[in-house]
């Protein structure tokens, strides 16, 4: 079973740089727009490591050593500083749902480091493929910093709410050591938590759990490499036999920092991920539908109104999506044919919308493969269906295809069955913010 451990983190010196210049979203969800506004907010931002621009004459794999020779000089300068103890720190994150205008929730967690774990070891299980060009760039990362910027975003079942009442639920009134408002609004706080009783407790609740990864499969994945890289001769295989005592890790690579999420919290949302395709020099859209039409009902929607077609989209049965094309959005609802297509697929994968989208329109009937697909070659995701709908309108598109979110209990369902869905069905909201701790692995 998972184990999880305090650690002395690295944190900004927060009388040298305000959280609110420094801490930035996941490196996969900074667009460029944001890399340059993190870049001028201060020279201490995340962003220079985590997702650093090239610099003049920059080689081959200087940006990676660039991002270390920065981190290292941050550490000297006291920038960033290591706490005395081994402490975990609890995250709660205020938010509003968007799409639904009027409902906010509250996300609560805590941050610790966590084994790593192979998956076949049923006790950390993933729910979606990672891209090789995403992991390596993680995984270069860490191996010139020997650090973790970011947490990877874990869930656990506890339909008492034993952390977060042990955490959140006595009101005490202390103020958060961090407190900082992200780009969409959501209010992000932290507080230290160092009481050797209350992180025992949180050890002992998380001893049989099974996790599962919702965010940051690219960074656990590199992790896990990265570990077997260091350490060849103890694999990270077997959690138990890895981790004999339940202070520290066996060794620093053979865990990594994490935020554990209660999934039972009514604060763990999932959007959809709408797909946008470009680079189909002249499609024509009527090869879709025509292609579509032993698979799916075809129902044609009013153009324009992305509220309406969503709030259709969400009145079916079963699996389908929306696509829309320059000349027209199209209601797909998938026909019993649809996953009989899929026979070599899991019977409960055939069910889920965002696969049949990939594996049997993308693929089968377009005759995409999948390599240009999960490296983002011709497929970008884009969370406000608005504007995934817009960018066709302006021709920096060819199709959009707007989507149902996926459950929790299908992910559920999925990760613990092995299985694996296409990269980036879930998008969970909000995210995790980089910079609020870091591991250092020396």
């Amino acid at each position: 079973m998972p184990r999880i451990y305090p650690f002395r983190a690295l944190r900004y010196d927060l009388t040298q740089a305000a959280a609110r210049d420094v801490v930035t979203q996941p490196s996969e969800k900074i667009t460029p727009a944001m890399q340059q506004a993190y870049y001028q907010s201060s020279p201490y931002n995340l962003a220079r490591i985590i997702q650093r621009l090239p610099e003049l004459f920059d080689e081959d794999g200087t940006v990676y050593a660039n991002a270390a020779r920065d981190f290292a000089a941050w550490r000297a300068a006291g920038i960033l500083a290591q706490e005395r103890e081994p402490c975990i720190f609890a995250y709660s994150q205020r938010f509003a749902v968007p799409g639904q205008p009027g409902v906010a929730k509250e996300r609560q967690g805590f941050i610790a480091l966590g084994d790593l774990c192979d998956y076949g070891q049923s006790v950390i299980f993933r729910h979606e493929k990672t891209a090789a060009k995403a992991k390596l760039d993680r995984l270069s990362l860490l191996r010139a910093t020997r650090a973790n910027f970011g947490q990877i975003f874990m869930l656990y079942s506890d339909p008492a709410r034993t952390a977060e009442q042990l955490l959140f639920g006595d009101g005490d009134g202390t103020l958060p050591e961090i407190e900082v408002t992200d780009e969409y609004g959501a209010l992000h706080r932290v507080w230290k938590v160092g009481d050797p009783a209350k992180i025992n407790l949180l050890t002992s609740l998380l001893a049989d759990k099974k996790l599962i990864i919702a965010d940051g499969h690219d960074r656990y994945e590199a992790a896990l490499d990265y570990a077997r890289e260091r350490v060849p001769a103890k694999p990270p295989e077997s959690c138990e036999r890895m981790n004999p005592g339940p202070q520290q890790p066996a060794y620093p690579e053979a865990a990594a920092m994490m935020t554990f999420v209660n999934m039972e919290s009514d604060g763990v949302v999932v959007l959809a991920a709408h797909r946008v395709v470009f680079g189909l020099a002249g499609f024509p859209p009527a090869r879709l539908l025509e292609g579509g039409s032993p698979y799916f009902e075809i129902e044609k929607l009013a153009q324009g109104d992305t509220a309406a077609a969503l709030a259709r989209l969400g009145d079916i049965a079963g699996a389908g999506f929306i696509a829309v094309t320059a000349q027209g959005w199209f209601l797909l609802t998938a026909k019993p044919s649809a996953a009989d297509a899929l026979r070599e697929i899991p019977a409960r994968l055939r069910q889920i919308d965002v696969v049949l989208l990939h594996s049997l329109v993308l693929e089968k009937l377009l005759g995409f493969r999948p390599e240009p697909i999960e490296e983002e070659k011709r497929l970008r995701y884009v969370r406000d269906a608005a504007e995934a709908a817009d960018q066709v309108a302006r021709g920096e598109a060819d199709l959009a295809f707007l989507m149902n979110p996926v459950s929790l209990d299908q992910l559920r369902e999925i990760a613990f069955a092995g299985e694996v869905l296409p990269r980036n069905s879930t998008d969970f909201y909000p995210k995790l913010l980089s910079g609020l701790a870091l591991y250092a692995l020396d």
